[in-house]
């Protein structure tokens, strides 16, 4: 499948890349997970969907973590957490538990 989509353009290549995991039953989906199991990815195109993937996650164990500690959170602070990146995200994560007001896990000043 690579070197066929390898000249197509990115949503193109997206488009039958997904088409084709869709097709595959399922111990050939297992198969092909095992394969690239720990794998690094090389492509930037692969770089940039695993990173979204992990920061989006990272995004929702705060928000849940934030929710659980403090209540619905304000507008300012979903939007806060909505447009920062990873590094951001797990600081932030690993103050929550020790932090005493929303306000000092988020870095907003008093």
């Amino acid at each position: 499948m690579l070197p066929a989509i390898r000249d197509l353009d990115e949503d193109r290549a997206r488009f039958y890349g997904d088409l084709v995991l869709n097709s595959l039953n399922d111990a050939a989906r297992r198969a092909l997970e095992a394969m690239v199991k720990g794998y690094e990815y090389q492509s930037d195109f692969a770089k940039k969907y695993v990173a979204q993937g992990r920061q989006e996650g990272e995004r929702a164990v705060l928000l849940r973590l934030l929710r659980a500690r403090f209540g619905e959170l304000p507008e300012a602070a979903l939007a806060r957490i909505e447009g920062a990146e990873s590094a951001a995200l797990e600081r932030w994560a690993e103050r929550v538990l020790s932090a005493k007001t929303l306000a000092d896990v988020l870095d907003v000043p008093s």
